[in-house]
């Protein structure tokens, strides 16, 4: 599939800004199944100072800052993305999870890449604790010899089934104990859920930003801005790499979604964030646009 994306984030605010320095997270990774085209960022007002680098998780960063004096603040990404289905890495995996949690803590492969950097998704980060409730809460998927990637899905589900998506309920602060008692949130917050249940009882999985090409209702036209970013999870599964789920729709990956990024949680892989002297109280829209062409 071949889509344009376009991404705009606007800020408003209450006094005058007089000098921001910002990140932006917004361009496609390039994966064997995803490639990138025709990138570009159209920022407001003009930023005096531009460099882009790649972070400690290989994300494509943007790095401006605005140092004219300015009451609003408009960041706009906009790219062609080509995904292709034939890519997508399969998983056949039969081994126990407990096999994969062994795999992770064995001192003879701590020194392997792919091992290596798995470890690192297995403790605890910004947003994500571990904690007893959230094992018991993984448990009810993972039980004694159950397949890793059979256990996963089960996983995937009940999120899916047993909780609501409720854009009023949650914010940033809002802790991963309260969404599993509430049994709400929003896709963030089933992504940290399900990483969390799962670093819980020895497992690695890490936070995947993106984007999800999504359906307008039934004999409605698609409206411009409608989509939105969405946050989904991977995975690692021994020898075979990292396996992507989506709690929030209860599926896995498919050319259908785009993949920004990914850390350890939200604060590492946020689409835009900074700093700046003034401003007061902002008031912030976002609109995202994932057409197919």
């Amino acid at each position: 599939m071949r889509y344009r994306l376009r991404h705009t984030t606007r800020y408003e605010y209450s006094s005058a800004v007089t000098l921001s320095h910002n990140e932006a997270r917004l361009k496609v990774r390039e994966l064997p199944w995803q490639h990138g085209e025709h990138a570009a960022f159209d920022i407001e007002p003009t930023a005096t100072r531009l460099h882009e680098r790649h972070d400690f998780f290989g994300n494509h960063v943007l790095y401006f800052a605005i140092q004219d004096v300015h009451d609003a603040m408009a960041v706009t990404a906009t790219s062609e993305v080509v995904t292709d289905a034939t890519q997508l890495p399969q998983f056949n995996y039969t081994q126990s999870w407990e096999h994969a949690v062994q795999q992770l803590r064995s001192t003879a492969l701590q020194h392997s890449p792919d091992t290596y950097e798995a470890r690192l998704f297995t403790m605890n980060s910004n947003y994500i604790k571990r904690s007893r409730d959230l094992a018991a809460f993984a448990r009810r998927s993972f039980t004694p010899h159950r397949p890793l990637t059979e256990a996963l899905l089960d996983l995937n589900a009940r999120i899916f089934h047993e909780f609501t998506y409720d854009p009023e309920f949650s914010s940033l602060a809002t802790p991963i104990t309260e969404v599993m008692a509430s049994k709400r949130g929003v896709c963030q917050d089933f992504a940290h859920l399900a990483i969390g249940a799962l670093r819980s009882i020895g497992l690695a999985a890490r936070y995947v930003s993106g984007y999800l090409e999504t359906d307008p209702p039934p004999g409605q036209t698609k409206l411009i801005g409608a989509d939105a970013s969405h946050a989904w999870l991977s995975v690692w599964i021994p020898d075979a790499g990292w396996m992507d789920i989506d709690p929030t729709n209860g599926g896995v990956l498919t050319e259908r979604y785009l993949t920004l990024g990914w850390g350890r949680d939200y604060a590492d892989v946020p689409p835009l964030k900074g700093v700046m002297s003034g401003g007061g109280n902002h008031s912030l829209h976002v609109e995202v646009d994932v057409l197919p062409i």
